[in-house]
């Protein structure tokens, strides 16, 4: 049988591979998302430490992790968690992912033993969680990060009914808040207080 033809480059993918500027902005531009996230750390750090927690045991406030990859679905991606706490099955973790050609998006991941007591309050304090842009994951793994029809079920004050029955059925709690990556607010280097309120608007859902 003959042998498959070699890749072939086109010209644009050639003019690409051959743009220095283009390598050198996508170098500058991740530096200044990590710088973001650093101060995202900083600004959580005092949420975490202030709040009241029903966090699980082993749990480390000062738990952190600022990673970069290549590769979230073939894009680039830069993240923080904090507060950190992947055990086994326990994850109590806040969530902050640049995600590029796509958009931020700040989470909650829940799973484990306390579980039942996070949509226990989720439902008794609906209220203090709808209409703040929050929505809840559907898809059957915590590591999927689209949202929109399908992904993703918004948290509005008309949904109590509907959210508390995907909620019964669900063996992990992710809820998300993301913004457009051409959203003015992270132009102007404003992810820090994106992610701090998000984490506050939050915060009925896992405070003690």
């Amino acid at each position: 049988m003959p042998a498959d033809p070699p890749c072939v480059l086109s010209a644009d993918e050639t003019a690409l591979l051959a743009d220095d500027q283009f390598f050198r902005k996508k170098a500058a531009i991740g530096a200044k998302i990590r710088g973001m996230l650093e101060a995202t750390e900083q600004a959580l750090k005092q949420e975490v430490a202030a709040a009241r927690l029903l966090a699980p045991p082993g749990f480390d406030m000062r738990n952190r992790q600022l990673v970069k990859g290549e590769h979230l679905e073939d894009f680039p991606y830069q993240y923080l968690d904090c507060p950190k706490h992947f055990d086994g099955v326990e994850k109590f973790t806040f969530r902050t992912l640049v995600w590029w050609g796509h958009h931020v998006a700040c989470a909650m991941l829940l799973e484990g033993a306390g579980l039942r007591q996070y949509k226990k309050h989720i439902v008794e304090r609906f209220h203090q969680l709808a209409g703040r842009e929050l929505e809840l994951s559907l898809a059957p793994t915590l590591w999927e990060w689209k949202r929109g029809e399908g992904y993703t079920l918004p948290i509005t004050h008309d949904r109590k009914a509907q959210i508390a029955a995907v909620l019964a059925e669900r063996s992990f709690v992710k809820i998300i808040r993301c913004l457009p990556l051409t959203d003015p607010r992270l132009q102007g280097g404003q992810l820090p207080q994106f992610s701090r309120d998000t984490f506050r608007a939050l915060l009925p859902i896992v405070a003690a």
